[in-house]
């Protein structure tokens, strides 16, 4: 069982790969060429057939993620993503493990702000008894207080190895909560700990009850397999799970910021100081949306690897950075961010890595981006092939992670042509929309004499 990594981190792990793996494909190619359907309760299904090997992943996918917690309750999600492997009254105890295992499988979950997630990996010839599984744990989930109880103090644990040992977890927790003043992605996946340890059986069964339903939900099938085989196991299994009335969804909206933020944290563990830079932006559901595709080639001109502008800036010709780049994150129900790291070289000092990166930001206020730039940009992303269909996972991820958070099918298809399309006046509007004003977040993580009694600012 798996916690998504923070939302801000430049390599989050599910979106990085949606990203990636979208634009590693030719302009004029199809994605996954997936087949699609939706039973009678409501819930979506997607075919990606790929008969290399007789294998293949199951995916469900549910609408509901940490942003979805009742106020006061964080780590809801996460704690009953723990839970659901200990069983139903027809699959006790780990059956449910036990029985992937016994049949050469592999299995996981995770949790992130937008969504929760749990598959197996399985001989395509298992695949019926998946969903058998799957389908009686959305349902029928038994609970008992001493299985939350010792669920409650993994989760702890893990908070503690995770967050609490980890200087720059502590740093980027912090100013997360600060970097979103309305929207519940302040609050940690994880939970906060004091809430963790408050959390009750009927608080997590009310959320079980309220979003796990197949009508929120999403089942991906990748592998050697065709549709005609998976819609009637579809149709046994999932569609025999009634459909619920699902709660009505807070738009949250964050108000516009008034002031940039500064957040330092110096701790004794820290070895070598990093810095960062955070900006509230738009991605391919919120906001101005039309900013997402040209902002994710913005992404690959300023950090896009060594060849960028920053990399080349600071690391090639001043010398004064051993790691510098850009992240966007395009794929959220929410708010999301474009942002900027460095780390000097050792013994170095963050002050002119973060004066660089500031002259780069204003140059391209300034200067704007060529189209020569944009047109090598979409070039050098669309060559970047990761042989996506060639692999069970990455088409899995991909599809569901983009349809939990709102996209159709017909997005994911078109995403070459849309990438392709991008302009240098596009890239440099999205650059004015996002970088201009005040809505970022500067986070400098420091190391610390052990003896030094100040505390962190």
């Amino acid at each position: 069982m798996t916690l998504s990594p923070p939302r801000d981190f430049a390599a989050a792990a599910l979106a990085a790969i949606v990203a990636f793996t979208l634009s590693s494909l030719p302009a004029q190619a199809k994605v996954f060429s997936p087949d699609s359907f939706t039973l009678d309760n409501g819930m979506q299904v997607v075919v990606v057939s790929n008969h290399r090997a007789p294998v293949v992943t199951h995916m469900v996918w549910y609408r509901a993620g940490a942003m979805d917690e009742a106020p006061g309750r964080t780590g809801a999600a996460h704690l009953l993503e723990h839970l659901m492997f200990k069983g139903t009254e027809a699959n006790p105890d780990g059956v449910f493990s036990q029985i992937v295992a016994r049949n050469g499988g592999r299995e996981n979950a995770f949790t992130s702000q937008d969504f929760t997630g749990y598959f197996q990996s399985v001989a395509a010839d298992r695949l019926e008894l998946m969903m058998e599984l799957e389908a009686d744990r959305m349902t029928n989930l038994v609970l008992s207080q001493e299985d939350i109880d010792t669920e409650r103090e993994v989760v702890r644990e893990e908070r503690r190895s995770r967050i609490g040992n980890e200087p720059g977890s502590r740093l980027n927790e912090q100013a997360t909560a600060a970097f979103y003043m309305n929207h519940p992605y302040g609050n940690p996946v994880i939970g906060w700990d004091h809430e963790i340890q408050a959390l009750t059986r009927d608080d997590l069964m009310d959320f079980y009850r309220s979003w796990y339903a197949p009508n929120n939900a999403i089942l991906v099938v990748v592998g050697d397999v065709t549709v005609d085989q998976v819609r009637p196991l579809a149709e046994k299994y999932y569609g025999a799970v009634p459909a619920r009335d699902l709660p009505g969804r807070i738009e949250w909206r964050e108000p516009p910021a008034a002031a940039a933020q500064r957040m330092t944290l110096a701790d004794p563990q820290v070895r070598q100081p990093s810095w960062s830079r955070r900006y509230r932006a738009p991605g391919y559901v919120y906001g101005e949306s039309e900013h997402a595709y040209p902002l994710e080639v913005l992404a690959d001109i300023l950090g896009g690897g060594t060849t960028s502008r920053i990399y080349r800036s600071l690391v090639v010709e001043q010398k004064i950075a051993a790691g510098a780049g850009a992240w966007y994150d395009p794929t959220s129900r929410g708010p999301t961010s474009f942002g900027f790291y460095g780390t000097p070289l050792p013994g170095g000092d963050l002050d002119p890595v973060e004066a660089a990166i500031d002259a780069e930001i204003e140059k391209l206020l300034r200067d704007g981006v060529s189209e020569d730039e944009v047109q090598r940009s979409i070039a050098r992303l669309q060559a970047e092939a990761i042989y996506a269909r060639d692999s069970l996972r990455a088409p899995a991820q991909v599809m569901g992670g983009s349809l939990v958070v709102g996209m159709s099918v017909e997005d994911i298809e078109a995403w070459p042509e849309r990438i392709g399309a991008v302009t240098a006046e596009a890239v440099n509007a999205a650059a004015r929309a996002v970088l201009s004003g005040d809505a970022s977040m500067t986070t400098l993580l420091l190391p610390k004499d052990a003896n030094d009694k100040e505390g962190d600012g």
